[in-house]
């Protein structure tokens, strides 16, 4: 229940045109997978910092990136 609960305080972000825009323009600025540069994009729309183990976004803006070992 308390998983349930932490999901119901997001927000659920459409992939409208702009974002996917941005996102294209984050992936081949940084070459940045499909996934990565919507995740990353969506963060930068909402100027959110990214907490994240993948080592995709390390040297990223706004990006606090923890190594998983």
């Amino acid at each position: 229940m308390a998983v349930v609960a932490h999901m119901k305080r997001g927000k659920v972000v459409p992939l409208d045109s702009e974002l996917a825009i941005d996102a294209a323009s984050y992936g081949l600025a940084h070459k940045l997978p499909l996934a990565e540069s919507v995740i990353y994009a969506t963060a930068r729309k909402f100027d959110a910092t990214l907490w994240t183990q993948g080592i995709d976004f390390k040297s990223l803006k706004k990006v606090m990136y923890y190594s998983k070992a």
